[in-house]
């Protein structure tokens, strides 16, 4: 289990360090190939870590910026994924329109995650049967260790196939579009940034529970997936001791 996680005194100190981390990877990704690719989270604690990034003296000319999960919304909803990376990431780095590689959320679900995956697989240059390698997944966790837009109980889970799905969660009764599992631990480099004492139990969970995604999905990466590193404030670390 390839997993290392790492404890800062407050929200602000971990997504600094996570920004550390994901610009030291984009910027050795790039030292050898001509573009990088960043799938991003939303959700209360990335803005803190966009806000970073977009402050870093990383060039972002050749990054192609797709999303982990979005809201069936449109782009200007304040729900929307897309609008938190937009306002305080994409805007403010001047991330170039055209490597923005957003999840049509104003669609029907279903032909969301349709066009997403097959935008995906345009841009890899993917067979049917392949999944995407990103350099770079940044993903959250939710107080009940949902990942993505996997929550506990789903079916998706299991799936090792698929790129991306929509998905019902019924806890919201909203639809929601999420990379799959599959795609999830084929990247080359995954990032959690977790704050908030609300989440310390799921930490725990996920780290020291017997394995099982179906109750603990954030356990998926954690237990199969490359370069994962975790980033946490005191409070959400408070019971990995």
């Amino acid at each position: 289990m390839s997993v290392h996680w790492y404890t800062s005194p407050d929200a602000s100190a971990a997504a600094e360090a996570c920004a550390h981390h994901v610009v030291s990877i984009l910027e050795e990704v790039l030292s050898g190939q001509e573009f990088a690719t960043l799938a991003v989270s939303g959700g209360s604690t990335p803005r803190l870590l966009f806000e970073k990034l977009a402050k870093s003296k990383f060039h972002w000319d050749h990054v192609h910026l797709f999303w982990v999960d979005e809201r069936c919304v449109p782009p200007t909803d304040p729900a929307s994924n897309f609008k938190l990376a937009d306002d305080y990431l994409i805007r403010p780095a001047h991330i170039p329109q055209r490597h923005v590689h957003r999840v049509v959320g104003e669609m029907a679900p279903k032909a969301a995650a349709a066009r997403y995956a097959e935008e995906i697989r345009e841009f890899f240059g993917l067979d049917n049967e392949e999944l995407p390698h990103f350099d770079v997944v940044h993903r959250g966790m939710g107080p009940d260790a949902h990942t993505a837009s996997l929550f506990p109980g789903e079916p998706l889970i299991d799936d090792r196939e698929g790129i991306a799905s929509a998905v019902f969660v019924p806890k919201f009764n909203q639809w929601r579009v999420t990379l799959l599992p599959g795609a999830l631990l084929a990247a080359k480099h995954t990032v959690f940034l977790v704050a908030g004492a609300d989440k310390a139990e799921a930490v725990r969970a996920v780290f020291k529970e017997e394995y099982d995604p179906k109750k603990y999905p954030a356990q998926i990466a954690s237990h199969h997936g490359r370069g994962v590193a975790w980033f946490l404030d005191q409070p959400a670390a408070a019971l990995m001791d």
